[in-house]
C-alpha cells in the first residue's frame, strides 16, 4: 500500500521503517528541511536500537523515502498519518497546533479519496475538529474519512512495540475505511480492535495514566519498605506474580519522565475536567512523582550533609535506557538540583551526552563510566541502562574519595555492594 507519515519525530521516523520493512511503499514528511536533509543523507536524527538498519534497507529497497513537501506526501499515498508533536501547555492541556497546520496543508492537497490517520496522542473528539477543517479548507470537495491509530511505543524499545504489537487500535465513525487500515496493519499479526473515534482517542491516555500509576504506587509502596525494613523488589515480584496485576512497570525508582507519561498525565486530567471531571486519583500519581524526586535528594544530603563544593558522579542522563531522549529525564533533574545546591558533577550516559550538552551546563561529561568516579565524593545511578551494572566495582571504589554510591535505579544487590565495601543506598530496601 502507498503511505506518507507527516512528522518524523520518534513516532513518526520509526512507523515509517517499520511500514516499510512488512511491504508498504512509505513517504515520511517532515517540515524540517535539514532534518530531510539528514535522514536522505543516511543520517539519524534520533538513537532508538535498530532503526537506523531499517531505515536504511528500506531506503535502499526503494520503499522508504523522505520529503519536506506535504503535498508530495498526500498525492503519493492512499493513507495519510499525522504523526506531529502535541506538546503540553502550562495548564497541562496539549497544544494542537500542529495538528491543526497539518490537516490544513493535507486538506490544500486532496484531490481524491484519502483516509487521514491521526497516530499523534490527542485529546478525545480531536477526530471531529480534524475532520472539520479538512472539510472546511479542501477546495477539491473530496471524500475522506478521518481515522484515530494511537501508537504505544515504548521509546528504547519502539521498533519491537512496532514489528510486534500487542493490540492495533482503529477508531472511526464510517466502516469505509476500515478494512484499508486492516489491510495496512494485516503484516503484522497483530489483534484489532474496531471502535468509535472517542473511544480510540481515550485508550491512549487512560493507558498511559494507568501504567504512570502503576509507578507512582510502587514508589509509594517503596517508602512504606524503607519504613518498615521491608524490601521492595520483593514486594513488587509477590504482587507482579499476581496475573491481574502483572511485574510490568513496577520497578522503584526516581519517578517516571520523558516525553509521553507526565504530559499525558496531564493532559487527561484537563481533558476530564473540561469534561466535568475531577480525575483526584491522577493529581495524587503527579503529586507521588514530583515528591520520589525530593526523596532521594535527602538520602543524598542526609548522607553527604552539605552538598557546595563536593564532586558527584552521575551515571545516566537518558529519562530511561535504550534511548538519547532527555526531555523531562529524572536524571537531568537530579543534576540540576544537585548543582543548585553547589555540587560540581562528572556524568555519563552510553547514548545521551550530545543531547545532555544542550541542557547541563559546567558539567564534566565523562566517555568511559567506569572513569565518572574519579576524585568524586558519591557516585549516583539515575538511569537504568543495563551497561551500568557491568561497572567495574572494585576500580570505582577505589576511584571515589569515599565508597558512597546512591542507586536510583535499583541495579545492584545491597549484599553484594556491602562485601563491595560500599556505602550503598537504593530506593525501597
Amino acid at each position: 500500500m502507498k503511505l506518507s507519515i507527516i512528522g518524523t519525530g520518534y513516532v513518526g521516523l520509526v512507523t515509517g521503517a517499520c511500514f516499510a520493512e512488512v511491504g508498504h511503499h512509505v513517504i515520511c514528511v517532515d517540515s524540517n528541511a535539514e532534518k530531510v536533509k539528514l535522514l536522505q543523507a543516511g543520517g539519524m536524527p534520533i538513537y532508538e536500537p535498530g532503526l537506523a538498519e531499517l531505515v536504511q534497507n528500506n531506503v535502499t529497497a526503494g520503499r522508504l523515502r523522505f520529503t519536506a513537501s506535504t503535498e508530495d506526501g498526500v498525492e503519493n499515498s492512499d493513507v495519510i498519518f499525522i504523526a506531529v508533536p502535541t506538546p503540553p501547555q502550562s495548564d497541562g492541556s496539549v497544544d494542537l497546533s500542529f495538528i491543526e497546520a497539518v490537516a490544513r496543508e493535507i486538506a490544500a492537497a486532496m484531490t481524491s479519496y484519502k483516509i487521514v490517520v491521526d497516530k499523534s496522542t490527542v485529546p478525545v473528539r480531536t477526530g471531529d475538529k480534524v475532520a472539520e477543517t479538512i472539510k472546511r479548507y479542501c477546495k477539491s470537495k473530496v471524500e475522506f474519512d478521518v481515522v484515530s491509530n494511537p501508537e504505544f511505543l515504548r521509546e528504547g524499545f519502539a521498533v519491537e512495540d512496532l514489528m510486534k504489537p500487542d493490540r492495533v487500535v482503529i477508531g472511526t465513525r464510517s466502516p469505509r475505511p476500515v478494512q484499508m487500515m486492516q489491510d495496512v496493519y494485516a503484516p503484522f499479526h497483530a489483534p484489532i480492535i474496531v471502535t468509535d473515534i472517542n473511544s480510540a482517542e481515550l485508550i491512549k491516555h487512560a493507558a498511559n495514566s494507568f501504567l504512570a500509576l502503576k509507578i507512582s504506587y510502587i514508589n509509594a509502596v517503596a517508602n512504606i519498605c524503607e519504613a518498615s525494613g521491608a524490601n521492595v523488589e520483593e514486594v513488587a515480584n509477590g504482587m507482579g506474580m499476581d496475573i491481574r496485576i502483572g511485574r510490568r512497570f513496577l520497578n522503584a525508582g526516581l519517578g517516571f519522565g520523558g516525553s509521553c507519561f507526565p504530559k499525558d498525565l496531564s493532559a487527561f486530567i484537563k481533558i476530564s475536567e473540561t469534561l466535568g471531571y475531577d480525575f483526584a486519583l491522577l493529581k495524587e500519581v503527579q503529586r507521588i512523582n514530583a515528591t520520589q524526586m525530593e526523596r532521594f535528594l535527602k538520602k543524598i544530603t542526609d548522607t553527604l550533609w552539605v552538598l557546595k563544593d563536593k564532586k558527584i558522579g552521575v551515571l545516566g542522563l537518558a529519562f530511561k535506557q535504550n534511548t538519547d531522549d532527555c526531555r523531562q529525564s529524572p536524571a537531568i533533574e537530579l543534576c540540576q538540583r544537585l548543582q543548585k545546591e553547589g555540587a560540581s558533577l562528572r556524568v555519563h550516559d552510553p547514548k545521551a551526552m550530545e543531547k545532555a550538552k544542550e541542557i547541563l551546563q559546567n558539567v564534566t561529561f565523562v566517555e568511559d563510566m567506569n572513569a565518572v568516579a574519579e576524585g568524586c565524593d558519591a557516585l549516583v545511578i539515575a538511569t537504568e541502562w543495563p551497561e551500568f551494572k557491568q561497572l567495574d566495582l572494585e576500580r570505582v571504589r577505589k576511584s571515589l574519595t569515599h565508597p558512597i554510591l546512591f542507586d536510583g535505579r535499583n541495579l545492584f544487590d545491597p549484599a553484594e555492594m556491602e562485601r563491595h565495601g560500599f556505602i550503598y543506598k537504593s530506593v525501597g530496601r
